[in-house]
């Protein structure tokens, strides 16, 4: 029998000096500082809409994520969770099993845990403070955010919206080559609209102001890993395979709101418009997640401001997609799993309905950092290790990451790659600067 080679250790706060290590010490308190201000700014509104109650629930909702940040500050172990909501018991098993890894040697605590772990952590009592203190339990701390950068990057929508309706008006006419350069470019503006990342910049500014399609051939060397031609040709041979009787879907597990959102559902329109699919399926957060990450409502919300727009190639884009999702060649879903603490290769364990939904599909994209860290196990991988060991049995399909990179973690490089760009760019795995677009052809 082979030997199992063991995996890498997980990233963690463990390790001072690295970039878990700052995201733990400084960026987790300031965005639970800045969704304190929040809710602290909204007492008012709180006041008018539930009167007396509305306010408790405030100082209640406050009062928590106070003792929380406390929590984190001063390396406290990790407790369960007590509230009642759906997802509490499989948290709890999590949370045992981490204390199973350690031994009987401490508990889990805050610096000494995975990352992965105490980030979605976080998030999730984040989500408690609120969802157990009706009557603002559905209040969204993230949502001025990300609204916010959806208005600052005004002028990249109408420039990519414009673009897009302008393609739309020949695009029968293309031929092989066109059409597969303009799948490579709206890849790329929905590969670097990953940086407009709330969760990165801890909640300040992260907006995309200029024409996102001005700059491309430019940013085309830090794409470290390339396989955009892989997936023209994934798509085109489903194509050609497909029959009348037999679709070819794209699923796109959605990362952040905003202009990166929009950059996606560009894509997956010319993904439909091309007929290189014919039904795409979005996956978004069940609950606010990750400051900027893309919930039901940020994509409804979207959708209709795109619609009610003052430009004529804005709304031409909401009312075309509203209608995709009428017609049912566009689904929006969202899963409990997404905003678990589980990598991705626990999935057909942990998740197995959501595991089979995507196998049904042609190829998956999964947008952003986030879902780079849950795909690759968060570890401490060397770089030259490959993409689909690094994946550790997560194949229900061939599938694709578009990321910038955010985290230090990254597989799939040539020798040498990674060391000769650490050189002369220390930051580069953690900057933004860089990033992947990143094929595996599945089992």
């Amino acid at each position: 029998m082979a030997a199992v080679t063991a995996l890498p250790v997980s990233l963690s706060a463990r390790f001072k000096g690295s970039f878990a290590y700052f995201t733990v010490k400084d960026r987790l308190p300031q965005i639970l500082t800045k969704a304190i201000d929040t809710l602290h700014r909204h007492k008012n509104e709180f006041f008018e809409e539930h009167g007396e109650k509305g306010v408790e629930a405030e100082k209640r909702a406050i009062s928590f994520l106070s003792k929380l940040r406390n929590e984190l500050q001063t390396d406290k172990p990790v407790t369960p969770l007590e509230d009642e909501l759906p997802d509490a018991a499989l948290w709890n098993q999590y949370l045992d099993y981490q204390r199973n890894l350690l031994n009987g040697n401490g508990e889990p605590s805050w610096f000494q845990s995975p990352w992965l772990f105490v980030e979605c952590y976080m998030y999730r009592r984040i989500h408690a403070a609120l969802a157990q203190n009706p009557p603002i339990g559905s209040f969204d701390v993230f949502k001025e955010g990300k609204a916010q950068n959806f208005f600052e990057s005004q002028e990249a929508i109408i420039a990519l919206c414009t673009y897009f309706q302008e393609l739309l008006k020949n695009i029968k006419d293309l031929d092989e080559k066109q059409l597969q350069g303009e799948l490579f470019k709206l890849l790329q503006v929905s590969l670097w609209g990953n940086k407009c990342d709330l969760s990165f910049s801890a909640g300040e500014k992260s907006s995309q102001k200029s024409s996102p399609l001005q700059c491309l051939e430019d940013m085309v060397p830090y794409i470290i890993v390339n396989d955009m031609e892989k997936l023209w040709s994934l798509l085109r041979n489903a194509k050609k395979r497909n029959t009348d009787k037999c679709t070819v879907r794209v699923d796109i597990i959605l990362d952040n709101a905003g202009f990166e959102l929009v950059s996606d559902l560009v894509l997956t329109d010319f993904l439909l418009s091309s007929k290189l699919a014919d039904e795409v399926h979005f996956h978004g957060k069940s609950i606010p997640w990750y400051v900027s990450d893309t919930t039901k409502n940020d994509f409804n919300w979207t959708i209709k401001q795109l619609q009610s727009a003052n430009h004529m190639w804005m709304s031409r884009c909401g009312i075309n997609w509203e209608g995709n999702l009428k017609k049912g060649i566009w689904v929006y879903q969202d899963h409990m799993f997404w905003t678990l603490p589980h990598i991705y290769s626990s999935m057909a364990e942990v998740a197995p309905d959501l595991y089979a939904d995507l196998q049904k599909s042609n190829l998956l994209l999964f947008k952003g950092d986030l879902n780079y860290r849950k795909l690759t196990g968060d570890r401490k991988w060397e770089y030259t290790v490959p993409f689909h060991q690094a994946l550790n049995k997560f194949h229900p399909a061939p599938l694709c990451s578009l990321r910038t990179l955010k985290s230090d973690t990254q597989v799939g490089l040539k020798p040498g790659q990674g060391e000769q760009i650490q050189a002369s760019e220390p930051e580069w795995m953690i900057s933004g600067k860089y990033g992947v677009v990143q094929f595996d052809a599945t089992p």
